[in-house]
């Protein structure tokens, strides 16, 4: 019953990202042709790939194939066009997708640790294969190089312990009424221990329960994010932009560049500070 219910909602994903293909001017860039490959071409492929030959499809249009289950085993996708793909359980460690476009994708329990998915942009993924949100279905991207990835999620619980989102817009991007247009992405009990986000854009995220311990946040904008019980033990918040946050219960241990910080007298349930 419940692998049933599993698969008619992965079906469900799939077809809402086909019917979103006939609506381009809301902004959805899925193309209209038919994929380069098809799903066991790729899945051969990978599955006889060696450490001594490294599968590139780089540039090509994979959009909307199945690939799940798969290990990529640190192909090369670099700017390739995944929309609406579905990464269910795949294994993209160490895989290059910088550029590539995985908006829409499918991506419950995918891992794409030590993975570049700089310049990348991933819109509205789904990561649950129920309707019941469950953090333990968020993707891993712990120690990835994120710099400059758009992204806009739903993702709460995902792991980006060591990744390095330097300049990366996890806020709302677009004014109209596109993929892009949502308040702000929902990471709420996500980990960023240790993560590099300089001039990252967190703008009105929901981030509440999340873990920042020594992360660098110079610069970073948190502008109306929600940030309660948020752990910034040790992270450096100088140039941070805290206008309008809400920082209920949050701990700032060790926190540095506090003095620097923008905003700082607009922010909510702001913690007492001790010298």
């Amino acid at each position: 019953m419940l692998r049933t219910r599993c698969w008619l909602i992965r079906s469900m994903l799939i077809v809402a990202a086909l019917l979103a293909r006939g609506w381009p001017e809301a902004g959805i860039s899925g193309s209209a042709q038919a994929a380069d490959f098809t799903a066991r071409q790729l899945t051969e492929a990978f599955h006889k790939a060696g450490v001594d030959h490294v599968p590139d499809y780089s540039n090509s249009d994979l959009s909307f194939l199945d690939l799940s289950n798969i290990d990529f085993k640190g192909a090369t996708l670099y700017r390739a066009n995944m929309f609406g793909v579905d990464l269910t359980h795949s294994n993209l460690k160490g895989a290059n997708l910088s550029g590539v476009m995985l908006d829409r994708a499918i991506v419950v329990q995918s891992d794409f640790s030590g993975a570049n998915l700089s310049g990348a942009s991933l819109m509205r993924p789904s990561i649950n294969i129920s309707l019941d949100r469950n953090s333990a279905d968020a993707p891993k991207f712990a120690g990835a190089n994120l710099r400059a990835i758009r992204l806009t999620a739903m993702m709460d619980g995902a792991d980006f312990r060591g990744a390095d989102l330097t300049d990366a817009k996890l806020g709302p991007h677009e004014p109209r009424a596109d993929i892009s247009s949502m308040p702000g992405s929902l990471m709420r009990g996500s980990d960023f221990s240790g993560a590099i986000l300089r001039r990252a854009d967190l703008m009105w995220a929901k981030l509440a329960f999340s873990k920042f311990v020594g992360a660098d946040l110079r610069d970073a904008s948190l502008i109306g994010a929600d940030l309660s019980r948020v752990d910034f033990s040790g992270a450096d918040l100088t140039g941070a932009d805290l206008t309008d946050a809400d920082l209920d219960g949050a701990i700032l241990a060790g926190v540095r560049g506090l003095d620097s910080v923008k905003g700082l007298a607009t922010v909510k349930h702001l913690p007492v500070l001790v010298p």
